[in-house]
């Protein structure tokens, strides 16, 4: 998922990232219409069979820790919290919210396809607020309690770049989770929005979702232990009238919450604990501040004591925890996109990822093989056979992680929107995905001309 602002003045990335175009007689035509896809190939164990040592381990914790770390101290992309503020200046302030809040140029639409007023428009634009940064900002510091949307504007203003084209939220962002630690450094005009700047991005939102604390209790949360990582693609905790901030909360795969130290006998918000697990969760104060509330965590439910092992068994168990799972812009329709579903994969598994497909693909820590013009078919090609399963394979505005080889066809899973492709008579057909979804990866094409494997950008491996 790129920055919607730049993906609308070249619509093309954004439907490279939802609408695959595949030609390939010789795939078999399931009655799905996803083509070359058998309901065999709809389980993990599927793959992981094809695997010569699947359980074996490709990173360390240790390893992945000073992965992270690099990440955190050379990757532009990304933020860390413990070197922002507490005080910063105006510049750098009104940079992080130029470089997100740009207005596009072209006509913005409603949910019924109709132009958005320019009053309209011209009010969000006011409601950033530029002219009210102070020369120097004192950073404020909270803690995320439940799943929000991160946006490029100060406003809940549902706004998309074209007709029909529902699935391309204009100003929607990225998202954040909850006990995901924020640094706050400007308010909005109507004082309901934040600017805020978390380990991965730095956008607008709502205020109400975040506990503002102390910065030494924000900073430390992340790294409290004992704690339990979510390892599903979304669990709730248990339902209590007692404690409503913390009940049937959702938390998405690769979620990390601390464990609340609590004598084991006591109930927890009107309920036994000991068939849970017992969180701390961040919760906001009727005055905005941080608290922390016990909820629990059923322990039939999966998460686990640490994060998952880095194997080829588990990338391919983790993804397939979200087949089906409708695709969403940036995190919405309470789904995710092609780069956030590869980034909670692997998050799952400690390793943490930019945001967005051209910051993955790039970024000077990860391990990636990068394709310009002077790279041919043939060696694009050898790049597919070289391919292990778990790489991430990039085109423009587009990530799919590779699964493995089937009668001869290599596959992939991926979020995608639909599949456009010829069937065995050479007529144009296309199915709407819409979700994450299992395809092959040959020959699936951007256009007529340009093939996804001539379209590659990056191939990226995770590993020491």
């Amino acid at each position: 998922m790129q920055i919607m602002a730049r993906v609308i003045g070249s619509l093309a990335l954004a439907l490279a990232c939802t609408y695959a175009f595949a030609q390939n007689a010789a795939l078999p035509m399931p009655p799905s219409g996803v083509i070359g896809v058998q309901d065999a190939m709809l389980s993990p164990d599927y793959w992981i069979a094809k695997l010569h040592a699947p359980d074996t381990v490709l990173m360390s914790r240790a390893q992945i820790d000073a992965q992270n770390r690099r990440m955190f101290d050379t990757d532009p992309s990304m933020y860390d919290l413990q070197r922002i503020g507490p005080t910063l200046n105006r510049a750098q302030v009104a940079s992080w919210i130029r470089k997100v809040s740009r207005m596009p140029d072209k006509t913005l639409l409603d949910e019924h396809d109709q132009p958005i007023p320019a009053a309209t428009l011209n009010a969000i634009v006011s409601n950033v607020a530029l002219d009210q940064i102070p020369a120097q900002v004192t950073a404020r510091y909270g803690l995320t309690v439940h799943r929000v949307s991160l946006r490029s504007f100060p406003t809940k203003l549902r706004a998309f770049p074209g007709k029909g084209l529902q699935d391309f939220e204009a100003f929607q962002e990225s998202a954040l989770f909850p006990g995901d630690p924020v640094a706050i450094v400007h308010t909005s005009l109507d004082g309901q929005w934040f600017f805020i700047v978390s380990p991965r991005y730095a956008a607008w939102v709502e205020s109400s979702a975040i506990a503002v604390g102390h910065r030494d209790d924000v900073l430390a949360y992340a790294a409290k232990a004992p704690y339990r990582v979510v390892t599903g693609d979304k669990l709730r905790t248990v339902y209590t009238p007692e404690a409503p901030d913390v009940s049937e909360l959702q938390l998405d795969m690769g979620t990390r919450i601390p464990l609340a130290q609590l004598p084991p006998d006591q109930p927890v918000n009107g309920e036994g604990p000991y068939e849970s697990w017992t969180l701390n969760l961040p919760v906001r104060a009727s005055d905005g501040s941080l608290r922390f509330q016990p909820a629990l965590l059923q322990r039939k439910l999966d998460s686990n004591a640490d994060y998952l092992p880095l194997t080829q068994a588990n990338i391919v168990r983790q993804a397939f925890k979200f087949l089906g799972e409708r695709y969403g812009w940036g995190h919405l329709y309470n789904g995710r996109d092609c780069s956030g579903f590869v980034s909670d994969v692997y998050r799952s598994m400690g390793v943490q990822m930019p945001r967005n497909t051209g910051d993955q693909s790039r970024s000077p820590v990860l391990h990636f093989r990068a394709f310009t013009d002077q790279d041919d078919h043939a060696a694009r090609m050898q790049a597919i056979a070289e391919a292990q399963v778990g790489d991430l394979i990039y085109i423009p505005g587009h990530v799919m992680i590779f699964l493995g080889w089937n009668d001869g066809q290599p596959y992939v899973i991926h979020d995608v929107g639909g599949l456009v492709f010829r069937d065995a008579g050479g007529k144009m057909r296309w199915t709407k995905t819409n979700e994450v979804s299992v395809t092959p990866l040959l020959p699936l094409l951007i256009s007529d001309k340009l093939s996804y494997v001539d379209a590659i950008t990056s191939i990226v491996r995770i590993r020491p």
